[in-house]
This record gives structure tokens, C-alpha cells and sequence, in this order.
């Protein structure tokens, strides 16, 4: 079997040492083709963009120029090479790593990350130690690039720059006006751009390609970079970074379905999906696509000598990556962005539009949230009509995500003081002992401590969002929300996740109402009548460990009762 090329970003190493490759090479030719010179091209994180530019790189690097058939021999570019092929110098730069301690630090960094990458190109490009002499004396990351294009003025070059808004996004998250300070007119962001620009109009910097997260940090820039065109919303671009179902198809046949060739296929296809699918970038696209990292962290962390699934969903590296972003959920007013992210979890559906740019000093309101949302790969599109829009949450490792989000944030809002080590060992329990009573303590301990402004327009899906929060901390779990079974929906069923079949001896059905004052009996009553319904269709039936419940909530509490067939 192929290595499984996880975290490699690296195109030359990943071609040369016997790991699986989807070829997107093709799109070196439609760039060219369609005439984009300087170009801003955005995708969620840890979704191959880095490995994206270091396939550029390799094919138009002329220091690359006698691996090209080693490298792209078998690829689409290397059976359709374009004109352009190693025709240029290189110089590439990236902005992650940044600690954002204070301005002064971040702004030293910057330097220190812009001279380097010069100074490596000098190197590389066999530039005379006058030259390099040139670029040490500068201190300034605008200056270094000012000497640089004075010292290369003959050359035509192709600029890389990766993660451009990382640390940006850091620092926005934090502080607005520190975020504005370094963009706006005077920032060093802006001045370092500005030169850049400058490059391009001087003819020095033939093409660029700009890879990062969100537009905000381009948009704030403002005349400061006004030549690059964002293609991130382009169909014809939609799969550029991730893979299709075709690809993923091809991957699982040459890594999982070869080695247990005895796994259901339809099954692990099913839950493969449903992990991790569903980003599409541009409404009219007919294909979905997967989250190339995470795709390649399940196939790595398969048990291929048991042919299990991985215990975890998501790698702690991409969990921690993802938790940092969601401090730009803070950005504007922290109260509508709340409710926005109620109303997802609430809802499953959100309208709104995306915005064609940022004007972030003149406000940031619901829909520039709901575009950080879709920018940073929180939510995609599930349907449009002109330039309005039906958003959802991607997958399910997306959703366990604003899950636990959610309770941070509900804690912080009312002071619940919220373990997760504690209800995750309730949960346990849960599991493994059938207890569900620490749990529903927990739920009636979180109701009650909500304030009376907070009841006004509770009901019963607001209910079963808190309910639904508690529950993410079950990682055991699929916590399945109103999936149909036999043309019924339960509210919550709590099935068995692979691997953990042998481990778990419960599963759960709940049903949840939400009662005013004198209803709670009523409520029980006809959630039980509900519940036994749905215990008498056979999909049910035959699921072994199986309780059902009923759960009232009111102001005043929850309580519950177990229903047997």
C-alpha cells in the first residue's frame, strides 16, 4: 500500500516517496488559461493549499526545470505542459507561526519572515554576496522587498505567499483596532502590500498567487492591494483543494478497501460522508468536497490489522486550529453572533447572503458573520436562490465543534460552570452502566440556572439545542437528531460509533418536551404515547441495549421517565 501523505505539504517529497496523490495538476493550465495573473484564491483551513503552491512551485521553478518529467510526467500538466513551465524564479513567503503578543513583536516577526524568504531566493538563485549584503542591512519587511525588486528589476518573477491572513486573523480576533492599526493606512501590512503592488506594476512580479483563509485582512488593505482577483467563489474552482467523491472513491480503493476487503463498503462510505463531506464553495457546483486533511487523518489512523475505524474524528492539531478560529466568532457584536450560532444549532439552517467585501470600520453585521462562517469552513451552502442563501454546518465533526463551543459559551453567559470532564464521565456511565440520572441532574441543574429573560421565547427546540450541547461531549456517540427512521423522527437517538461497539452497552432514544406551568404530566403522557410508536418499529426493535425516555423540561426543572415496550 502507498504511503498516506498526512500533513505533507511538500509536493517534491510527496511525489518522490511513494504516497497517494490526487492530481489537480489541471489547474495550472485553467489559471493560465483564463488569464489570471495575481491572484487571491481562499479555503478553510488545513484544506492542501500549502501543497497546492508547492505544486506551482515545482513546475514553474526553472531550478526544477530536469525533475519535470520525474515530477508531472504522469500528471494531466505533464501531458499538457503549458508554455510557462519552469520559466521563472520563485520566490515564495509564508505567515504562520506568528505569535501576536503585542504589535511590535508581530511586526519584528513579519521582518524576520520576509528576509528570510528573500535572502533564500538570493541564495538559491546564485545572487552575489553584495546583494545579500543589500538585504541585511534592511530591518523592514516593506524596505527588504524594496531593495529585493531594485536588485532583481530584470527578472520576471513568480511571488508565492501562504497563509498571508494567519496572524492577521489572530490579532482580529483579539483586538479590531489593533487589526486595524496594522492594515489600515501606515500599518506595515499595508506598506508591505503596497510594495508588492508596486512589484506587479514594475513588470518584476510576473504572477502572483496568494493563498489564506478569509478575504477580511485583503479587504481592509483596501487601494493599498487592489490587483489581485479572488477566485475562491469561481465554479470552476470549486475543487481545487479537497477531494470529490470520485477522488475519495479512488483513495479508499487503494488504501482501505484493498487491505479489508471483507469492511461493508456502503456502510464505511455512509459514515465517511457523513464525517466529513459537504464543503462546496459556489451554488451552482454539482460536487461536494471532502476536507483533504481529515480525509487523509482517517485513512492514516485506520487499523488496518483490525480493520477499525480511528477512536477520534478529528486530529487534536485540526481541533486546536479550528478552536483558534473560533475566537473570530467575537468579531462585531458578540450577542447577534450568538445568535446566529443558536439559531444554526436550533434551526440546522440559516438564510442570509455572502458578501461580495468587507467594510469592517463601517460595521460587521449578521451577514459579514455568516461569511467568516462560510470562509472559514463552519457552514456551506445547502441551497440559494439569486444572492440569497441557505446555509448549514458542514459535517458531523463540524457540528461536534460548534457543540462544544456553544456550551463555552452558554457557560460564559451564565455563569454555569461547566466540567467537561464531569459530564463527560456522566456520559460514561451513560455508556456503560445505563445510568442516565447524573445526566438528567446536570440538564435540570443547567435549566434551572437560567435567568426568567432567558425563558421569554424558550421552547421546546431551544430545549433540545442545551440538551443536544451536553450530549457533544459523547465522542462514543452519533448524536442523531431527528433522523428518520420508518418516516418518523425521534427527537435525539444516541447509536453506537465505530469503533466502539464492544465498549458501549446502551443506546438511547430521547424525547424531549418542553412544558409550561400545569403541562408537565400532560407532556410525559403523550411523550410516551410517542415514544412507544417508535418502539414498535422493527428498525428500534432490533437495536440491542436500547432505552427510551421521556424528557420535560420546564422553568421550574426536568424530569423524566423511562418507557418500555
Amino acid at each position: 500500500m502507498q504511503n498516506i501523505p498526512y500533513g505533507i505539504a511538500n509536493f517534491r517529497k510527496l511525489r518522490l516517496e511513494n504516497n497517494l496523490y490526487i492530481d489537480k495538476t489541471r489547474y495550472i493550465e485553467l489559471l493560465e488559461r483564463k488569464g489570471y495573473n495575481y491572484v487571491l484564491f481562499l479555503r478553510p483551513r488545513r484544506f492542501g493549499k500549502s501543497l497546492w503552491l508547492s505544486t506551482m512551485w515545482h513546475y514553474y521553478d526553472e531550478y526544477y526545470s530536469e525533475e519535470f518529467e520525474q515530477l508531472f510526467g504522469d500528471l494531466y500538466i505533464g501531458k499538457h505542459p503549458t508554455k510557462l513551465r519552469n520559466n521563472y524564479k520563485i520566490l515564495f513567503m509564508e505567515f504562520s507561526g506568528i505569535e501576536i503578543d503585542n504589535i511590535e513583536s508581530v511586526r519584528l516577526r513579519v521582518n524576520n519572515k520576509v528576509k528570510r524568504a528573500v535572502s533564500r531566493f538570493l541564495r538559491r538563485y546564485k545572487f552575489s554576496d553584495v546583494a545579500m549584503g543589500k538585504i541585511e542591512r534592511c530591518e523592514l519587511a516593506e524596505d527588504i522587498l524594496e531593495e529585493f525588486l531594485a536588485l532583481v528589476a530584470d527578472e520576471k518573477i513568480y511571488l508565492l505567499i501562504d497563509e498571508y491572513d494567519h496572524f492577521a486573523n489572530a490579532i482580529l480576533a483579539e483586538d479590531m483596532a489593533r487589526f486595524m492599526e496594522i492594515v489600515g493606512k501606515g500599518g506595515f501590512v499595508r506598506s508591505f502590500y503596497e510594495v508588492v503592488k508596486t512589484g506587479a506594476m514594475l513588470g518584476v512580479f510576473d504572477r502572483i498567487f496568494i493563498t489564506g483563509v478569509t478575504p477580511i485582512t485583503m479587504d481592509s488593505l483596501s487601494s493599498g492591494f487592489n490587483i489581485a482577483e479572488n477566485i475562491s467563489l469561481e465554479q470552476d474552482f470549486n475543487e481545487l483543494c479537497g477531494f470529490t467523491e470520485e477522488e475519495l472513491e479512488y483513495l479508499l480503493g487503494q488504501t482501505i478497501f484493498k487491505e479489508c476487503e471483507q469492511i461493508d463498503r456502503d456502510v464505511l462510505r455512509e459514515d465517511v460522508r457523513r464525517f466529513y463531506d459537504g464543503y462546496v464553495f459556489n451554488a451552482d457546483a454539482d460536487k461536494r468536497v471532502y476536507n483533504a486533511t481529515l480525509i487523509n487523518y482517517f485513512l492514516k489512523r485506520f487499523d488496518y490489522a483490525r480493520c477499525q475505524y480511528p477512536y477520534h474524528l478529528l486530529d487534536s492539531n485540526i481541533a486546536t486550529d479550528y478552536k483558534k478560529l473560533m475566537m473570530l466568532f467575537g468579531i462585531g457584536d458578540r450577542e447577534e453572533n450568538y445568535e446566529v450560532l443558536k439559531e444554526f444549532i436550533i434551526e440546522g439552517e440559516v438564510s442570509g447572503s455572502i458578501k461580495d467585501r468587507y467594510e469592517i470600520e463601517e460595521g460587521f453585521g449578521r451577514d459579514d458573520f455568516l461569511t467568516l462562517l462560510f470562509s472559514l469552513g463552519f457552514i456551506t451552502i445547502k441551497d440559494s436562490l439569486g444572492s440569497r442563501f441557505k446555509f448549514m454546518i458542514t459535517n458531523y465533526v463540524i457540528r461536534h465543534l460548534y457543540f462544544n463551543y456553544f456550551a463555552r459559551e452558554l457557560d460564559r453567559r451564565v455563569q454555569l460552570r461547566l466540567q467537561s470532564c464531569m459530564i463527560e464521565d456522566m456520559l460514561y456511565e451513560l455508556a456503560t452502566g445505563g445510568k442516565i440520572e447524573p445526566f438528567v441532574q446536570e440538564l435540570d441543574r443547567v435549566i434551572k440556572h437560567l435567568a426568567n429573560r432567558d425563558f421569554m421565547k424558550f421552547d421546546e427546540k431551544h430545549f433540545k439545542a442545551i440538551v443536544l450541547t451536553l450530549l457533544s461531549y459523547a465522542e462514543f456517540y452519533y448524536v442523531k437528531s431527528e433522523n428518520e427512521v420508518e418516516n418518523r423522527y425521534p427527537d435525539i437517538m444516541l447509536l453506537r460509533r465505530k469503533p466502539y461497539e464492544e465498549k458501549i452497552k446502551y443506546e438511547y432514544l430521547l424525547e424531549l418536551k418542553w412544558a409550561q406551568k400545569g403541562e408537565v404530566e400532560e407532556k410525559l403522557r403523550s411523550g410516551k404515547d410517542q415514544v412507544r410508536t417508535y418502539l414498535e418499529m422493527e428498525e428500534i426493535r432490533e437495536r440491542k441495549g436500547l432505552k427510551a425516555y421521556v424528557v420535560v423540561g420546564s422553568k421550574h426543572g426536568v424530569v423524566m421517565e423511562r418507557v418500555e415496550e
